[in-house]
């Protein structure tokens, strides 16, 4: 039976998947047809640098998410999918989407509600 993960481990991990871009790029590559090249991601997750997607890929590759594959031509070519376990974060992640539209309009009300009382 698997040891159940420790607090810290747990938010360590919701950290990792709940900063500003990964979830953009893991759905946006779901989108795309689970297997994109650089290129392509960086045009479907509007505002990422080409640093900052850099960086979230090699997260997602290290983490297991994402697998890289590089193809030996002239111009190397390079292609990113998604794997079983990132699939697996699919779900989840679009039950946040689907929320996050529902409310978005309430949520931006209370803001406003809460600035002009000068709270």
């Amino acid at each position: 039976m698997a040891r159940p993960a420790s607090p810290l481990a747990v938010r360590e991990l919701l950290s990792r998947i709940g900063d500003k871009w990964t979830i953009f790029v893991v759905l946006s590559l779901d989108l795309l047809g689970g297997r994109a090249r650089f290129s392509e991601l960086e045009r479907a997750v509007p505002g990422i640098s080409q640093r900052m997607l850099a960086v979230t890929l090699r997260s997602l590759e290290r983490d297991g998410l994402v697998t890289r594959e590089v193809f030996p031509e002239v111009a190397p070519r390079v292609e990113y999918e998604i794997t079983s376990l990132g699939r697996s974060l699919l779900a989840p992640t679009q039950g946040l989407v689907d929320w996050a539209k529902a409310h978005w309009e309430k949520v931006r009300a209370m803001q406003s509600h809460y600035d002009s009382a000068g709270t």
